[in-house]
């Protein structure tokens, strides 16, 4: 490479990188003299207010359902959504079966999307079979919603007992952590 292409390179790589430091700081500033964006309705209409866990209260609740399953000597996953079904937090525990991830977090988000233990959801199949086809869900017993006030802000899903209503009552048991 001659010095005449050494310096193009260069120049075209300090240029580059320069225009892209100044357009992230140019998009993140906000003029001096423009005024913060302020709510000016006072009557509740126009924002809500959403409950959520907190990443502490997630894990204690994954870690209660994880702890109740390893005493009765199950292998299991415990996964806490939010209430958009968002994963907070996932716990594969010892052993526990390669599917037991996805179908845990599937359970937890079914059970918030839902409002119900997803044992109840499995009986509404029979009324209505294409429910199962909605992405995400899982119509398996072992999801349990997280409530505050009576509406749901979480879900919490274990996978990888030999039952579900075994997965279930440990996914309780991580719900009941949180009242406690």
């Amino acid at each position: 490479m001659n010095n005449r292409t050494r310096v193009l390179t260069g120049t075209a790589l300090a240029v580059a990188l320069g225009a892209g430091a100044f357009g992230a700081v140019s998009a993140t500033a906000a003029p001096a003299s423009a005024p913060a964006a302020v709510a000016k309705k006072s009557d509740d209409q126009t924002f809500t207010t959403s409950t959520h866990l907190t990443i502490g209260a997630a894990t204690r609740a994954a870690q209660a359902a994880l702890e109740a399953a390893q005493k009765e000597n199950q292998k299991v996953t415990v996964a806490v959504v939010d209430r958009n079904g968002n994963t907070i937090v996932t716990l594969r525990g010892d052993g526990a079966g390669p599917q037991s991830y996805e179908s845990a977090q599937r359970k937890a988000f079914t059970a918030v999307s839902w409002n119900a233990p997803t044992s109840v959801l499995v009986g509404r199949l029979a009324q209505a079979p294409n429910l199962k086809d909605i992405p995400g869900t899982l119509f398996l017993g072992g999801g349990a919603p997280v409530q505050k006030d009576g509406a749901p802000v979480a879900g919490i899903g274990v996978a990888g007992a030999p039952s579900g209503d075994l997965d279930e009552k440990y996914a309780k048991a991580g719900v009941d952590s949180l009242n406690n």
